[in-house]
């Protein structure tokens, strides 16, 4: 696609970082003088990223999505109708490849999904280095990197959204899950001082908090999730959640809601949610 194509918004609702949703009637990537917004979707071979690839392909979004399970991934862009393109964001070198061929596949990218992550479980003192470095890498580093070379083109056209998936734990830590915790606390400062900056460009940034989702994520982490409270949400409620914060109608996501409430607590009183924390797990 060529940038500087012909591009008539569809209607929004009124928010003035709000993104267009276009018609069933954009079957293809320009229908009638009228492109279809793209959305780069990471982590999009399973769980949140191919749910949400899903459900933007429904309400007129072309998904770009990006893995690293080739198979899976082919198929999850086949039945959104969207671009499959393989990248290991922990390699070298490997965001700034992505964002270059999906600028390359698509022309532009008017919504970055980061929902790519990586967990392991543990004692700090026994994690290994590389592990450890993939997920700095996967986790925080690469959402950073593909936000910073992607974001000026929402800048230039006054019009984006950067969706990033955060976690509770990076909201009030987790025992056993510390550098974990300490990348998606990253993530949602980062969230929160690009907000700030991006008031008035017509450019929004917004951060999924949920607990815990129905997702292959805790098997490839090799340790089941242990707690009662909070049950897994499906990850479809999570892309839901992604397609309204797109649209401009919310900023910041708890799944299940009642977790801003602890997250709210941990802020005010640390020191009396640690007591709650260390009495009720």
């Amino acid at each position: 696609m060529d940038d500087h194509a012909p591009y008539a918004p569809a209607p929004t609702d009124g928010h003035p970082n709000a993104l267009p949703v276009a018609g069933p009637s954009d079957a293809g990537p320009v229908t009638g003088g009228r492109r279809r917004p793209v959305a780069l979707i990471t982590g999009g071979s399973s769980g949140i990223g191919a749910a949400t690839a899903l459900r933007l392909a429904r309400a007129g979004w072309l998904p770009v999505v990006s893995g690293t399970d080739r198979a899976r991934l082919a198929a999850v862009a086949a039945g959104c109708g969207g671009h499959a393109l393989p990248a290991d964001l922990a390699g070298p070198g490997g965001a700034q490849h992505l964002a270059e061929r999906a600028l390359a596949v698509a022309g532009r990218v008017d919504a970055l999904v980061a929902s790519a992550g990586v967990g392991w479980r543990g004692p700090f003192a026994e994690m290994p280095p590389q592990v450890l470095d993939e997920m700095v890498e996967v986790d925080l580093a690469a959402p950073l990197r593909l936000s910073r070379l992607l974001l000026p083109g929402m800048l230039e056209r006054r019009r984006g959204h950067i969706v990033l998936l955060g976690s509770m734990a990076g909201q009030v830590g987790v025992g056993d899950e510390a550098a974990y915790a300490a990348a998606k606390g990253g993530l949602s400062l980062f969230a929160e001082s690009l907000w700030y900056e991006l008031r008035g460009t017509g450019v929004g940034v917004g951060i999924i908090l949920p607990g815990a989702v129905d997702t292959p994520f805790f098997a490839r982490r090799g340790t089941p999730f242990h707690r009662e409270r909070p049950r897994p949400v499906p990850p479809e409620r999570i892309a839901d959640a992604i397609l309204s914060m797109i649209s401009g109608r919310r900023d910041r996501y708890f799944a299940p809601g009642w977790l801003a409430m602890p997250a709210r607590l941990h802020g005010v009183a640390p020191g009396l949610f640690r007591q709650l924390a260390a009495r009720f797990g």
